[in-house]
Formats: structure tokens, sequence, C-alpha cells
């Protein structure tokens, strides 16, 4: 199991509901901070702000920008994030707790911007 973001961050991710189906973060970081490596199972992610990461897995990384009031899909994922743009990051992340219904295969494209 990868390693939680609320334990890895404490300082950029906040749980604001739990129950036994979902789990929904907060997120905020500033230009330049950086996130430990950490893990998300399939989520929801809503921005609150326009921001600019670089996305880090092993040795693969890719640089993303996402605009405000986006709600996109986020694949299972491991990873750690830097925040590589001039503005704050805020968003929500809906993280859900069910597997996959059977045969359903990937939900949509991994994307992963925000932690």
């Amino acid at each position: 199991m990868s390693p939680d973001p609320t334990a890895t961050d404490p300082d950029k991710y906040r749980v604001i509901f739990e129950n036994e189906r979902v789990r929904v973060l907060e997120y905020t970081d500033r230009p330049g901070d950086r996130t430990s490596p950490h893990g998300h199972p399939d989520s929801v992610m809503y921005t609150l702000s326009a921001f600019d990461r670089r996305l880090i897995h092993g040795d693969r990384q890719r640089d993303v920008h996402l605009d405000a009031g986006r709600v996109v899909w986020v694949a299972a994922q491991d990873h750690q994030g830097e925040n590589i743009g001039t503005t704050e990051t805020h968003s929500i992340f809906v993280e859900l707790k069910e597997p996959p219904p059977n045969g359903s295969g990937d939900a949509g494209p991994q994307l992963g911007p925000a932690g």
C-alpha cells in the first residue's frame, strides 16, 4: 500500500469529509512546494485554482496545467508533485473507497495533476 498523502504531507492535504464509501481531501500548496511520494486511489478532482505542476513517478515526469473550475478523473496512482507555477494550488479530491465494478476497466485517463 502506498503512503497516504495526509501522512506524508499533512501541511498540504486535509481530510474534510469521510464515510465508508469516500474520503474528501482539500489540497493546497504554494509555488515551489513539493510533495513526498504518496498514492491516491481512483478519485475525482475539482480544481479551485489554476495551477502548473510537475508530476514525478520513478524516473518519469511530466508537466501539467489545469485551469480553475475543472473536474477531472484521476486514476489510482503513486507519484510526487511539485508546484512549478506562479500561483497557489487549491483543489478538492473525492477519493473512492470502493473497487471498480467488474469488467469496467479504466474509467478515464490517468491525470493526477495535484499532489
